[in-house]
């Protein structure tokens, strides 16, 4: 595997970081996966570290990219517009690679990240299937605020990771939004899991093994697509 970095510019300025993670013997028209951050964190985050890294191991371009408020150091996240005009940024930077541009392509991310990519797919950008690793279906305390109109309009498949102790993700309320998307939609549960797929103690799981599942439930997932 080799980690290439990469600067993106955005219009009308700036440019932001991105990692790809080349798996040993990938080609031109293989798969790859393009991973967006958190609010509260930048692409390097551990958790997002390991799944970036674990899909190359798996054979998967994994490519993941700052929003330009973490390039900045910044703690307020982007307004969407600026989210979404990054998330095209960076799709046409590895679409139009002309060594690495994937002929299946796979968008996600934790949290917001994933949620903006929803954002693109739902206006009509191609891509094979999302990856929506805690997807934020309402804010903490305001489940009567949901994220989920949009979803209708996306064509490609959906995989939800959710945790069933997500305040962000209450089961209850996500689970008649995927029932309204049929055959689109797959959930794969981590028992005891928040948003960020921490388990309590006593269910003796470590958080590795937790990113672990993640990473096979998504592969095989992706696989199957």
């Amino acid at each position: 595997m080799r980690i290439l970095e990469r600067k993106i510019g955005l219009e009308p300025d700036g440019r932001i970081s991105s990692l790809w993670a080349l798996p040993s013997g990938y080609t031109a028209a293989d798969t790859a996966v393009v991973l967006a951050h958190g609010a509260g964190n930048d692409m390097h985050s551990r958790f997002l570290n390991t799944i970036h890294l674990g899909l190359a191991e798996r054979g998967l371009l994994s490519v993941k990219f700052n929003f330009p408020y973490a390039e900045e150091g910044r703690r307020a996240p982007d307004r969407m517009p600026r989210l979404e005009a990054t998330w095209r940024a960076v799709l046409a930077a590895v679409l139009g690679d002309p060594e690495l541009a994937p002929g299946r392509l796979f968008l996600g991310g934790k949290s917001m990240g994933g949620r903006v990519a929803s954002h693109l797919a739902a206006a009509g950008a191609d891509c094979d299937g999302l990856l929506f690793l805690g997807y934020p279906l309402h804010p903490s305390g305001k489940p009567e605020q949901l994220r989920d109109r949009h979803l209708a309009n996306i064509q490609c498949p959906m995989l939800f990771v959710a945790g069933t102790r997500d305040p962000l993700c209450r089961l209850e309320l996500l689970q008649p939004v995927l029932a309204r998307l049929g055959n689109r939609a797959r959930l794969h549960l981590i028992e005891g899991g928040d948003h960020s797929f921490r388990l309590p103690k006593r269910l003796g799981r470590s958080e590795e093994a937790v990113w672990e599942e993640i990473l096979e439930a998504a592969t095989a997932w992706i696989a199957e697509v």
